[in-house]
């Protein structure tokens, strides 16, 4: 191991529980032991992927959060007895791995709880509001501390919750944990005075306005949590170790506002001042660690980093709060190892928190102990497969039901909470498989063919691998999605699978009887209806290296145009995005962590944003456009990129032993690309 790692695989202590190294998983819903969404149940899927993280090397895993009330049907957590005996059967396995498992317990969501157009339509009809309350009380589910607006919807607004029901969470939060422990559990987390969720909303001035025992002064506000972590210990005892997520600072400046890195702004919720006493605080209530990055959902990309926030984000605001405090901290949100080391053997961090990269590769830390690094598939944190619940103007969370019901999947890595219908299975009838095109969706079927005991034989037109994926990771700020460029090449020299490159085949012909894969992509959208449409420069061809002006208008304001848009601007350009849609990034798929970070970023730094408006025609100098007035309007620019979509392209059609893959099949995103390579070439 390399020595700068070293600090990682220290043990440390959590109350009187010994954890062999500071590497932490932290809890993302989906990856539950008890189910995500749904009836509440030992999940055999979630413990499956839990353990085996447990066996590559981490030293605390918390399993994805579970509400002490489930918000489908209703159901208290502590009173389905099977499940509890279930998980007492499966503890001796996962500890003989050496980790230690804490299970996070959430009291629910309140006002930044995911509302569907289904959910609205539920709670607007009162009709349907009463049939559907045994199975989604919205009314309850979306209770907060004050009157508040959710944050996905302005029709399904929340209400304060009663003294009453605030008592009841309290004590199933007691009963839950004491079924935990007795069922051999090492701990439980608290969720959390973190993240903008119920109990952080109760902390939070901004969201609470009561005027009882839970509102008001500093103690009243953080009441809730601590009488939760009181009664875990009555039940417990005092040597039960309870460990609370925690936002050192909400960076928000109001409803649906947040605050990027670096921005003065007015904080609403937890500065850091606050932080300081309330860490304190809620340590002498009884808590024995605080797991920490900043946050609320208002301001998401902070607890769920999009490739655009730097690493580390949250360590210099979870470095200082350890001054305060006596018990272990940890610190999640784009975490490097080796700065995390760093800070361990400083004695500014106890523990590191790594989500994400658990999902990409659950056996990313030993490969890193083997100093393997290459083998690592990296996370590109694109959120496509884990969290993406997708948000624009007039539209709440617009998500597939299956994506919304099964979260903590990976784009890159098909296997992941899948492994019900994604798995190598070995072939008993070996054979070549021609594949034409070797971009990701190509490779990605090449390896799992050559997995599976196939000869998977790629022809490739131009001399290197990668294909539009190239283009697309080639911006300053997409180093990890260039790293996973570079671990598919590796897997396909590994692997010594077959490759021809500068070979561009125009008929398949010559491959009569074979099996045939089609990865040949997409063309761009070219808008020969506009007049001077020739002048414009197309995103792939800019991306490659085409140059550019300075005063450039970006036609398209999808998440393609949004991203070039974004790396003009941290090249000092002046940017101005053209969209016909209401908003930007007006797409499903793309998760409002990562929407809301480029939306807040052209808003702060003045980008100009043309909304509702079209292009109408390019000029030497400059753009012709119609606004949602109906009135033309001269933008003046000396570059036009067009982002305006793209086309499929496959060589072939798909029938019989020809099957398509890609952006040739229809156009997608990175997650549609991997999976649909992985199945068929599965299939064969």
């Amino acid at each position: 191991m390399e020595k700068r790692l070293e600090p990682l695989f220290t043990p440390w202590k959590i109350g009187n529980v010994e954890i062999k190294n500071r590497i932490v998983l932290p809890s993302m819903g989906g990856t539950d032991l008890f189910g995500w969404m749904e009836n509440n149940h030992f999940d055999k899927e979630g413990a499956k992927f839990i353990l085996e993280v447990a066996k590559n090397n981490c030293g605390l895993v918390l399993p994805g959060c579970q509400p002490v009330y489930n918000p489908m049907f209703g159901q208290w957590l502590y009173k389905n007895d099977k499940m509890y005996k279930d998980l007492a059967e499966w503890m001796p396995e996962f500890h003989k791995t050496g980790a230690k498992l804490f299970v996070q317990l959430t009291a629910g969501f309140g006002r930044s709880f995911t509302i569907s157009p289904m959910m609205e339509m539920l709670y607007t009809n009162k009709a349907l509001r009463v049939i559907s309350k045994p199975f989604m009380n919205l009314d309850k589910i979306t209770a907060t501390a004050s009157e508040s607006p959710n944050r996905w919807s302005d029709k399904v607004p929340s209400r304060a919750m009663t003294v009453e029901e605030i008592q009841e969470f309290v004590e199933a939060f007691a009963k839950t944990a004491k079924k935990l422990k007795d069922a051999g559990v090492d701990g439980v987390e608290v969720h959390a005075v973190h993240e903008g969720y119920l109990l952080d909303q109760f902390t939070l001035g901004y969201v609470n306005k009561r005027t009882d025992e839970y509102g008001g002064s500093f103690e009243n506000r953080y009441r809730f949590a601590t009488d939760i972590v009181k009664a875990i210990k009555a039940a417990c005892g005092a040597d039960f170790p309870v460990s609370l997520r925690y936002s050192v600072i909400s960076k928000t400046k109001g409803f649906r506002e947040g605050a990027l890195p670096g921005e003065e702004y007015e904080e609403v919720g937890r500065t850091l001042e606050e932080s300081e006493k309330a860490a304190k605080y809620l340590q002498d209530a009884g808590y024995d660690m605080l797991n920490c990055d900043n946050g609320t959902y208002d301001a998401w990309y902070w607890a769920h980093p999009p490739i655009y926030m730097p690493e580390n984000c949250n360590l210099k605001d979870v470095e200082h709060l350890k001054d305060f405090v006596d018990i272990p901290v940890v610190c999640a949100g784009r975490m490097d190892p080796r700065v995390a080391a760093d800070s361990i053997a400083a004695g500014k961090l106890d523990g590191a928190a790594f989500a994400r990269p658990f999902l990409a590769d659950r056996e990313w830390v030993t490969k890193m102990m083997e100093e393997r690094e290459e083998d690592i598939r990296p996370c590109i944190l694109c959120h496509n497969g884990c969290f993406n619940m997708c948000h624009y103007k007039g539209v709440p969370n617009d998500q597939e039901l299956s994506d919304s019901l099964h979260l903590a999947r990976c784009a890159v890595n098909a296997e992941t909470m899948q492994t019900d219908k994604h798995y190598i299975k070995k072939t008993n009838h070996p054979k070549k498989v021609i594949i034409i095109g070797g971009g990701i969706g190509g490779m990605e079927a090449a390896r799992v063919l050559k997995l599976r005991g196939h000869e998977p034989v790629i022809y490739e037109k131009s001399g290197s691998l990668g294909g539009t994926f190239i283009p697309a990771s080639a911006e300053s700020y997409k180093g990890k999605l260039r790293d996973l460029l570079t671990w598919y090449r590796h897997e396909m020299e590994k692997l010594g699978i077959e490759i021809h490159l500068n070979t561009e085949i125009k008929d398949l012909t010559e491959f009569d009887g074979l099996d045939i894969i089609v990865a040949t992509g997409s063309t761009a959208r070219i808008l020969k209806k506009v007049p001077g449409h020739e002048k414009m420069v197309e995103a792939c061809e800019y991306l490659n290296g085409a140059p550019v002006g300075e005063k450039i208008a970006v036609i398209g304001g999808g998440l393609t145009g949004c991203e070039i848009a974004y790396e003009l601007c941290l090249q000092g350009k002046d940017v101005t995005i053209v969209e016909m849609k209401d908003d930007l990034v007006s797409q499903k798929g793309v998760c409002l962590a990562n929407s809301s970070y480029l939306r807040e970023y052209f808003a702060l730094h003045k980008t100009p944003v043309y909304l509702e408006t079209t292009l109408k025609e390019v000029r030497d100098g400059s753009i012709i456009c119609t606004g949602k007035d109906g009135n033309e309007l001269e933008i003046p620019c000396d570059t036009v990129i067009s982002s305006a979509g793209y086309i499929p392209k496959p060589l072939a059609e798909e029938k019989g032993k020809v099957k398509l893959v890609g952006d040739c099949r229809g156009i997608g995103n990175l997650r549609s690309v991997i999976w649909r390579a992985y199945e068929v070439a599965m299939k064969l």
